[in-house]
């Protein structure tokens, strides 16, 4: 399986060389010549566990590494860290199956690619020959930043910089990245939001002559954002893995199409959910659920992507996103993989902030549904969930439960649906709280997670007890002009 530029800039490149470069030096995004089907039934794939299951999901994607090689990663990846054997259970609440995503190291759904990324990288690294030093350098809407810190935390031969914006993400998700260990990690807030961090990584991964100047110090950049590959194809894993538990609990029948509803910022996690359609799990409908920044939402009612609004901060922080990068995959998809077609739209999106797809581009995505939620009404279905559940979710989760219920109101449609919960509510202890009447004014964001613990009866992640005793390491902050020299101050 070799793997091209969305933009066409670079063809012919192997699983580990695209996830070793992230981003193609074209601008553009690698994509596999082919989506690859399941070569084992899903009745057969219901007995694995999620280890084994990962190895037969992956090996589709990254035909360069061995079997040895590969079983390594993923054993290596899906280990104690998490809190489950399970590593992704699948919870019935309500009206849907809650796929939840947050038992690693960080609490949050970005701990399912960013476990094993690391030995990707490093494996990649070995097999193409790299002796330089690789930089992972990645801008975080609050939670792969440190998810992606945790996971290359003291690895050999690497460094990573995270770039996040500052009074834009959670208070906690700051105290993860401000208090991580790491000789190798750096960690920096930009005077801007997520938007204008993702850009000014893009760019510095487009500017050729700091790329030498890098080489000159040993050093080569990587991405561990969600456009490198190398994230894209852990996440599939699980949402063949949800399918495999509904079918081994008798939830469904072999072959019976389900849901699946995508909190969504950056468009990674739900075309990961496409991904496992193509290779063969029966997904009917793709719900794209977004918060108030519902760039998503018009976009997949009218065919216009258009990022000129304006940026709004919410509950949701993770999906306050109005540039989602990862839908430059399904639009070169939709184009019928015309680089050239796909390069003219995402250049209208830099030089006009939008851009408008075909009637034929418009037939080819509708499978998706676009829907968003207010903050109200987050908080309300927050709420409504624990009152009638007892079940507590994140504002994330909640946008993706708003949606759906919308969805089946509107449809009727009565498939069974699985929501992907993509971090855990104590993450956002303040807003869960409010959501539940318990508006809590304790400047201190830790006692705020005291009284979620004590209202919800859950104990609170291990993740959480770490943060708590930690230090603050990381206090560096930086305007946008001025990120690259952020680098050297950390490199050089």
């Amino acid at each position: 399986m070799l793997y091209n530029s969305t933009r066409g800039g670079e063809t012919g490149r192997t699983a580990s060389q695209a996830i070793l470069e992230g981003l193609s030096r074209d601008g553009g995004l690698f994509m596999p010549e082919e989506l690859p089907k399941l070569d084992k039934g899903l009745r057969e794939l219901s007995g694995l566990s999620y280890q084994e299951l990962a190895y037969e999901v992956m090996k589709e994607f990254l035909t360069d590494f061995t079997e040895e090689e590969l079983r390594h990663c993923i054993n290596s990846a899906y280990d104690s860290k998490f809190d489950t054997p399970a590593i992704a259970p699948l919870v019935k609440k309500d009206n849907a199956y809650f796929l939840e995503l947050f038992h690693g190291k960080t609490i949050a759904f970005k701990d399912m690619a960013l476990s094993i990324l690391p030995y990707l990288m490093v494996t990649s690294a070995r097999k193409n020959h790299v002796e330089d030093k690789i930089v992972i350098l990645t801008a975080t809407s609050g939670d792969t930043g440190k998810a992606a810190m945790a996971g290359f935390q003291d690895v050999p031969g690497t460094e990573i910089i995270v770039f996040y914006p500052k009074d834009g993400v959670s208070r906690f998700q700051e105290l993860q990245m401000r208090t991580q260990q790491g000789d190798n990690t750096h960690v920096a807030a930009i005077i801007g939001n997520f938007d204008d961090a993702q850009t000014g990584v893009k760019q510095i991964f487009g500017d050729q002559n700091f790329a030498k100047e890098l080489k000159e110090h040993g050093c080569v950049l990587s991405s561990a954002n969600s456009i490198n590959i190398g994230r894209l194809v852990p996440q599939v894993v699980y949402y063949v893995y949800a399918y495999c538990q509904m079918l081994a609990q008798g939830e469904i029948t072999e072959g019976e199409e389900i849901n699946v509803c995508v909190p969504t910022g950056n468009f990674g996690n739900i075309l990961a959910a496409y991904f496992a359609k193509h290779m063969g799990v029966p997904i009917a409908r793709l719900l794209c659920a977004s918060n108030e920044n519902r760039v998503l939402t018009d976009f997949f009612g009218s065919g216009t992507y258009d990022k000129n609004r304006e940026f709004i901060l919410t509950s949701s922080p993770s999906m306050d996103i109005l540039v989602s990068s990862n839908l430059e995959r399904l639009i070169y998809l939709s184009t019928g993989r015309n680089a050239e077609e796909c390069r003219d739209l995402m250049q209208s999106l830099y030089t006009t902030g939008k851009y408008q797809i075909t009637d034929a581009m418009k037939q080819f995505i509708a499978d998706f549904y676009g829907g968003s939620a207010t903050e109200e009404q987050v908080f309300a279905t927050i709420r409504t969930l624990k009152d009638r559940t007892g079940y507590v979710i994140d504002p994330h989760t909640a946008v993706a439960k708003t949606v759906y219920d919308r969805y089946l109101a509107e449809t009727g449609d009565a498939r069974k649906t699985v929501i992907a919960s993509t971090a855990s509510p104590f993450k956002f202890a303040p807003a869960v709280m409010e959501a539940l009447g318990q508006k809590d004014e304790k400047s201190d964001v830790f006692m705020v997670i005291d009284d979620l613990s004590r209202i919800s009866g859950v104990s609170e992640p291990k993740a959480i007890q770490d943060v708590r005793t930690a230090d603050i390491r990381h206090n560096t902050i930086c305007e946008i002009p001025k990120m690259e020299n952020t680098i050297r101050d950390f490199l050089f």
